[in-house]
């Protein structure tokens, strides 16, 4: 199992590195919530996949009797998840407004006329 999520995690750290380098705004955005998903699938991996008892122990225990998942690993995905969500969002409505002013997609025609002169 770890080993199939390693090659995820490489297939989307490779997708989306080629992603961020094209010209493309939409195509820079889909790399980075692809590279934002792959490290979400990285910190659960570290977080060492067990089939345990939620981390929930009996009053009458003083130690762990039985194999308990960890939970920082599945709050932090959670955490990321909800902030790359927002980020995501706030790119289209970004990106919609630069493509409504420049009228393109290329972000080479970002270039200020002042840039252009150089």
């Amino acid at each position: 199992m770890e080993l199939l999520l390693v090659i995820i995690i490489g297939l989307l750290y490779a997708s989306g590195v080629y992603l961020i380098l094209r010209r493309s705004m939409v195509k820079l955005l889909l790399g980075i919530m692809l590279l934002g998903n792959g490290t979400n699938i990285l910190i659960f991996l570290l977080g060492k996949i067990t089939k345990g008892s939620p981390p929930v122990i009996n009053e009458a225990y003083k130690v762990f009797q039985d194999i308990y998942a960890d939970p920082i690993p599945q709050a932090l995905i959670l955490t990321a998840i909800v902030i790359s969500f927002a980020l995501t969002s706030f790119a289209i409505v970004l990106l919609k407004r630069v493509y409504a002013l420049v009228d393109s997609d290329d972000l080479d025609d970002l270039n200020t006329p002042e840039e252009e002169d150089l």
